[in-house]
């Protein structure tokens, strides 16, 4: 048997025990992992050659073996051959959860390279694959992104049947339904497709595994890759797949007749369809009162619009439009620009840079000089930069401001989005003042305005305007008042509640 047959058509088992162990071990290189366990077994008195195929370190063996050990010899004397002898510990013998057949070399390198356990018996042209997985992860955590100060403290591991698990404990209903697909030719990840059958709409399923069937790469490491490929637009700085590592959040979208996607190795979980309003809410919204989560909703907002514009707007009035300025405030800025020799747009562009530098630095730096390097950073080189001359007062308030409104956002990936907007409306500014402002947020909304989530608006519901789904849009009312479900989403029910 040659593993080159394997390109060609699926490669049965061989009934020689020998030649089967050797194909594995050949089409694995001999890697130091794989351990073999011969047994012997007593067939009706005469002596039956088996063999425990495992990768080390991915699966634990002791009931297993156990179970095999303790028990070696056929009891029923009607059990004369290798293929009964597998049948009968197939059912009375094992107890792992999950024991299943195995027939070719494929399923076989499958099966055991997924951490499960594979039982060979000689004269036998099919083996056993049992599931000894030993899963060494993470425990479940509090999330590091997206924490809370009210609410579950739970969050996505890097094992996708605890994360399915914490979804099913979230939501005890028959209609919650998961759907396995492996990704990957190479690594062959295992990700998983969840939606309420009796919510999510038809037509976006529907696409959904389209485009996740359509995907041909070698490996799937983590959610970003599948991200890339079933997003709607490619070159947009504004994501169109919402992504979080909480379990509530992703309920909750189910509820609302979304769709998740869950992958194996990575605990953020995605969330089709997506729209701009949702980049802006919290899980913590709905475990606050209704009046102060519309409150901070309205502040995230404005932060967003901080992020985006206040250095630009500097540049411009700095720049073109003095006029606009209190004759006591423009004294003050000229004051302090007397000495700055760079004006006002490389002097703004600097020091986004260095805050940018900055940030990078304290992500990678080890957590135990990570918020030195920031504190020096943020203080000292700012104070210093203003001592020498090189940049004014004012600026650093400006892209102080601007980098905090920035993480007030609960969403990352917006955020990202906002960095992008701001250095190319900075440009404008420095080159059209307010006017080179206002054409560019006039291409974002144009931009905002055209891109669309797996068939849904992106921009829903403020446009197209939908009034009965304004209850958890720029606000959010109680509960007894949200009776029913998005209809952006064209959920197949959309009573959520009766009315009050």
């Amino acid at each position: 048997m040659s593993p080159s047959n394997q390109d060609h058509e699926p490669l049965k088992l061989g009934t020689l025990l020998e030649d089967n162990v050797q194909f594995v071990l050949q089409a694995l290189g001999n890697s130091s992992d794989i351990k073999i366990r011969h047994i012997r077994i007593d067939l009706g008195g005469t002596p039956l050659n088996g063999a425990i195929l495992h990768v080390d370190g991915l699966s634990n063996l002791h009931q297993m073996l156990q179970s095999l050990l303790t028990d070696n010899t056929a009891p029923d004397k009607a059990i004369r051959s290798s293929e009964q002898l597998l049948e009968y510990y197939k059912v009375s013998v094992i107890s792992e959860g999950s024991v299943a057949d195995v027939t070719t070399m494929q399923e076989l390198l499958d099966s055991l390279l997924s951490g499960n356990s594979i039982l060979l018996v000689d004269h036998c042209s099919y083996g056993l694959s049992v599931g000894t997985k030993d899963l060494k992860a993470r425990s479940v955590e509090e999330p590091n992104v997206q924490s809370v100060v009210r609410g579950p403290r739970e969050g996505f591991t890097e094992v996708l049947t605890w994360n399915t698990a914490m979804i099913r404990r979230k939501i005890a209903s028959h209609h919650l339904w998961i759907e396995s697909m492996k990704i990957g030719e190479v690594t062959k990840t295992e990700t998983a497709i969840i939606y309420l059958d009796h919510l999510v709409n038809e037509d976006v399923l529907s696409e959904v595994r389209r485009r996740m069937s359509e995907i041909d790469i070698d490996g799937i490491l983590e959610s970003n890759y599948i991200e890339e490929y079933i997003q709607d637009k490619h070159f947009s700085p504004f994501p169109t797949v919402f992504n979080t590592e909480r379990p509530d959040v992703v309920a909750a979208g189910l509820m609302e007749g979304r769709v998740a996607i869950l992958v194996d190795g990575t605990p953020f979980a995605l969330l089709v369809p997506a729209v701009f309003i949702q980049f802006f809410q919290s899980s913590e919204d709905y475990y606050q009162r209704s009046d102060f989560a519309t409150l901070i909703r309205l502040l995230r907002f404005v932060a967003f619009v901080l992020a985006m514009l206040k250095p630009s707007f500097y540049i411009a009035i700095s720049t073109f439009h003095q006029e606009m300025l209190p004759t006591t405030l423009l004294y003050n800025l000229a004051s302090q620009r007397e000495g700055v020799p760079f004006p006002a747009f490389v002097e703004a562009l600097l020091m986004e840079l260095t805050f940018e530098i900055l940030r990078e630095a304290s992500v990678r730096m080890p957590r135990t000089v990570g918020q030195s390097i920031s504190i020096v950073g943020t203080l000292v080189i700012g104070q210093a930069a203003v001592e020498a001359g090189l940049v004014s007062a004012a600026m650093v308030i400006v892209v102080s401001i601007t980098a905090i409104s920035n993480f007030v956002l609960p969403a990352f990936n917006l955020g990202i989005a906002a960095r992008i907007v701001r250095f190319a409306l900075m440009l404008l500014a420095a080159s059209f003042g307010l006017f080179g402002i206002f054409v560019g947020l006039i291409m974002v909304v144009l931009h905002l305005c055209s891109l669309s989530s797996f068939g849904i608006s992106y921009m829903g519901p403020l446009a197209p305007f939908r009034r009965s789904d304004q209850k958890d849009s720029l606000m959010r009312v109680t509960f007894p008042r949200m009776f029913t479900r998005p209809k952006i989403l064209h959920p197949r029910n959309l009573i959520r509640q009766k009315r009050p």
